[in-house]
């Protein structure tokens, strides 16, 4: 049986954009679409109901989003099968729970915003890192026409090839899920995969061979880089591949390097800081700062 790709629904600009994007990708993919729609209630086992009675919106009316989802994607994606439903739970358990049968999780990022988008964004980020898959994150007016270059005459258009995916690869570190998805990703959409390194000199190198130090720091990344992917091209033989060992010491080289992408992929590996894992500081400011879909991958 197929797993579905899974967009989880809150009414937001955000989440109808990330229903477009899984719908693209189960067409790409031949896939099934599931629509879910987390609804705390007072019955909601382990949900406290704090807003005033008379507030408390009918299951009828709290149904809406999920209403105009479903027919905004029956209605421009009619090739794809696609299912919905409401689910009584809060929102993380009920997303965590639908990502063990699912392919692919999309949800809508809002990146940073008002208090209410931030409060949101803590669901999106907290499913992130404990999704046992990848968990794809799509902003808001994200359309088919950014998945694709523009035409001759600098028009959006969805008949373009598309942009290229980018990777955030740790090539000291083992990565085989992390560029497994990747390459995938780029084979389904006929686009090239660009490769970044993100690598720097230790604090504390200084003097007049810091030069020589650089260079053959640099040419043992890209090496290290080449390296890991070598397999993968063997893999996907159709796929061009770029890559580039760049010297950063934050992540805000791979936001710079998203620029002009159509999905950016980065891996994300357990951690544990205060009371429970997090998604680690490069998935944090590429979810915060990058205008295009960011699928953060699970892999050890």
């Amino acid at each position: 049986m197929l797993k579905p790709i899974v967009v989880g629904l809150d009414g937001s600009r955000e989440s109808l954009a990330a229903a477009d994007w899984g719908a693209r990708t189960a067409l790409r993919r031949g896939l099934p679409l599931r629509l879910v729609q987390a609804w705390e209630t007072a019955s909601t086992p382990g949900f406290a109901e704090v807003r005033p009675s008379g507030l408390a919106a009918p299951q009828y009316w709290a149904r809406r989003p999920l209403r105009h989802a479903l027919d905004h994607i029956t209605e421009r994606y009619p090739h794809v099968y696609v299912s919905a439903e409401q689910l009584h739970q809060p929102p993380r358990p009920a997303l965590l729970s639908e990502a063990e049968n699912a392919e692919l999780l999309v949800l809508g990022n809002r990146g940073l915003g008002s208090v209410s988008s931030l409060f949101s964004g803590s669901v999106a980020l907290a499913v992130v890192a404990h999704a046992p898959l990848p968990v794809v994150l799509v902003r808001a007016g994200f359309t088919a026409c950014d998945e694709h270059r523009r035409d001759e005459n600098s028009q959006p258009s969805t008949h373009t090839p598309c942009r290229d995916v980018l990777v955030a690869v740790d090539a000291e570190k083992p990565s085989d899920g992390l560029l497994a998805f990747a390459f995938d990703e780029a084979a389904q959409r006929s686009a090239t995969l660009r490769a970044v390194y993100i690598w720097h000199l230790p604090y504390g190198t200084s003097g007049l061979a810091v030069a020589d130090v650089y260079d053959v720091a640099q040419e043992s990344a890209q090496c290290a880089l080449d390296a890991r992917l070598r397999p993968w091209q063997d893999k996907y033989p159709t796929v061009t591949v770029r890559s580039a060992a760049i010297h950063a010491r934050t992540a805000h080289e791979i936001v710079h390097a998203a620029q002009g992408a159509g999905l950016l992929v980065v891996g994300r590996r357990p951690r544990w800081a205060g009371v429970g894992p997090h998604t680690g500081p490069v998935t944090h400011t590429v979810v915060h700062h990058v205008a295009c879909p960011v699928a953060v991958v699970p892999h050890d």
